[in-house]
């Protein structure tokens, strides 16, 4: 028809690529979600929910080195800065303020923490991931960021975490899974001699 104007077409805008730090959050999060079965929580960086498959407990990293050895040889283990996290039982936070009293250590401030249900903890960088899900996108030359959460006893995927973790069951024998009170015994002992250590390096103070 005479004067009839074509129709519009819209063409598209050109559409962004990834960042790479979305990718990379992306390839974090189907391995934690598809090879470890973690349920993750979305944000930058990526958390993992606690009280699902396992509580953390957070210690001076000096105080976790002496911890190791009372942990099975699955049972991860994450260092952020000079903190240490320890994967123990899921329901072992709200036990926690007991058995530090049982153990006598209930009325001392000692440098430790343990968080389960409800709490979420930095998704550390998948140390050697890769075997089963290929690599992840490359960061660049930076690599990790500093101060980010990495692993140093990386979970293994198809492996059941729980019957590594420390748990209270444990206590009087029974199943190959650690004691979580040894393991508590060890790192509120470590915290508390850190303390005093602390302590005596502080200058005195003269009136």
């Amino acid at each position: 028809m005479v004067g009839t104007l074509p129709p519009v077409t819209t063409v598209p805008s050109p559409r962004r690529p990834l960042d790479p730090s979305d990718q990379v959050r992306r390839w974090y999060e189907n391995w934690y979600e598809n090879e470890l079965g973690w349920p993750t929580v979305p944000g930058s960086p990526l958390g993992l929910r606690l009280g699902v498959r396992f509580d953390v407990l957070d210690v001076p990293a000096e105080a976790g080195r002496a911890a190791l050895r009372h942990l099975a040889p699955g049972s991860p283990v994450a260092v952020r800065g000079d903190r240490m996290r320890l994967l123990v039982a899921a329901g072992s936070a709200e036990e926690l303020p007991g058995v530090l009293a049982w153990l006598e250590w209930g009325a001392l401030a000692l440098d430790l923490s343990m968080t389960g249900e409800g709490g979420v903890m930095e998704a550390p960088e998948p140390a050697g991931a890769g075997a089963a899900g290929g690599r992840p996108p490359a960061r660049g030359r930076a690599g990790t960021p500093q101060g980010a959460a990495v692993w140093l006893r990386p979970p293994e995927p198809g492996c059941e975490v729980e019957a590594s973790l420390p748990t209270l069951s444990a206590l009087g024998g029974g199943g190959g899974a650690p004691d979580l009170v040894r393991l508590l015994g060890t790192v509120a002992t470590q915290c508390h001699r850190l303390r005093l250590r602390r302590g005596c390096a502080q200058p005195l103070a003269f009136s």
